[in-house]
């Protein structure tokens, strides 16, 4: 039967070429745009090199203080806050602090270069998993000391001294020599925490760590023991938060900061003002904003859909005639719809991937590089099927509902 059905559907589509490129275009120029955007929110917030292990990574990167009177003040914590606070945790296997990157100029054969620069420690190599192409991280040693050593990028590693070997060579960033001890894979800058042109000893900016209050210029990465650790993780940061907020001298102050993934982050960020998580409505908005985008062009496939199969009303007629019921017509036209949905389909994902090269390649996002991944065809396959019933649910009931000598006579009016 199914067979048949599918044999029905393709002569079908054939027999009315410009009805069926409509519907093909509207089908796959939707499923382009949604798969672009699903292939940026998994390059951004899913486990990507070198944030592999997401299910047990943590960022904390707000701190937000406010008192009675109306002050409120949100910044990244302090080198202090998290180094007393946040590095002394019980349950965490790892913890690093690193500092927001900044970028600082360099000349190499009188061209400038802007270079993103990020301080960090040296937990940060061991707890996130950098693709390292040459040499190694910097040591504990290297961190305790302040040596000026640096782990720069491929990129960087090109524009200094092309294809020739970094490592024990010197590059220079804001008038600071770094003798360069390894090389890794360019990491996207959508990366936040990690995403650097180049990394050198936390313990270079040390006139921070002795600087008191709660408000800085520092991450912290938190790795766990196993997954399950993750809620006893953020249970021990406020319990540890709220100790911190009895400690504040001023009356009336209260402390918000909480130790959340990728997507956590910055749902809290935009949408949870700093408090709430923010993740509830980041999911509401994002799955709003996918459906409104395949509700209109489904429409408008429904309406084509109802005149492309009002033209087979005597056919409709004449099965009815022989018995067949409502759900074998529903699951007929439903079967067609879903066909030539995931025709469109295919269409779809190879202009996803025409794309996603042309956005890589005009380099509009530094060092990303999207892709159609597993995850990302999985979603895209949903969104299909989805898009099949959303558009073809509608004609194929309401063609079922037909009796079969009005559908002989031409349809419904």
């Amino acid at each position: 039967m199914l067979k048949n059905y599918l044999k029905i559907a393709w002569k079908v589509l054939l027999r009315r070429k410009f009805f069926t490129f409509i519907s093909l275009f509207g089908i796959s120029f939707t499923l382009m745009v949604l798969m672009v955007a699903t292939a940026l929110y998994d390059h951004a917030f899913g486990p990507q090199m070198p944030e592999h292990d997401m299910d047990r990574l943590l960022f904390v990167n707000m701190i937000r203080v406010s008192r009675d009177g109306g002050y409120m003040n949100s910044s990244p914590p302090s080198y202090h806050f998290l180094n007393r606070h946040v590095r002394t945790m019980h349950t965490p296997e790892q913890v690093s602090i690193n500092s927001v990157f900044h970028t600082v100029n360099s000349y190499i054969n009188n061209r400038k270069l802007a270079l993103d620069l990020k301080h960090t420690d040296s937990e940060f190599w061991q707890l996130l998993d950098f693709n390292f192409v040459e040499g190694g991280p910097f040591s504990q040693q290297d961190v305790q000391s302040a040596n000026r050593v640096a782990v720069i990028n491929k990129t960087t590693r090109e524009q200094y001294f092309g294809d020739m070997e970094a490592v024990g060579k010197t590059i220079e960033a804001d008038q600071v020599k770094y003798r360069v001890v390894g090389v890794v894979e360019d990491v996207p800058v959508l990366r936040l925490h990690s995403y650097a042109d180049v990394w050198v000893p936390i313990s270079l900016r040390s006139q921070d760590f002795n600087k008191p209050g709660l408000h800085g210029v520092y991450f912290a990465t938190i790795k766990a023991h196993k997954p399950a650790d993750v809620s006893s993780i953020k249970a021990e940061y406020a319990t540890m938060l709220a100790e911190v907020e009895r400690q504040q001298p001023e009356k009336g102050t209260e402390v918000h900061s909480s130790p959340d993934s990728v997507v956590e982050s910055f749902a809290r960020t935009f949408l949870g003002n700093g408090r709430e998580s923010g993740l509830l409505k980041l999911y509401a908005l994002l799955a709003g904003v996918a459906l409104l985008f395949m509700l209109l062009p489904a429409i408008n496939l429904v309406n084509i859909n109802i005149s492309r199969i009002m033209e087979r009303s005597s056919e409709i007629g004449v099965r009815k005639a022989f018995g067949a019921t409502s759900s074998n017509v529903i699951s007929q036209f439903i079967i067609e719809n879903i066909f030539l949905t995931l025709l469109g389909g295919l269409v779809g994902f190879a202009l996803s991937a025409v794309a996603l090269w042309l956005i890589n390649d005009s380099n509009l996002i530094a060092y990303a590089h999207l892709a159609l991944n597993l995850r990302v065809f999985a979603i895209g396959l949903l969104l299909c099927l989805l898009f099949g019933l959303l558009s073809g649910v509608y004609p194929a009931y309401k063609m079922s509902r037909l009796h079969a000598v009005e559908a002989l006579k031409g349809g419904i009016k």
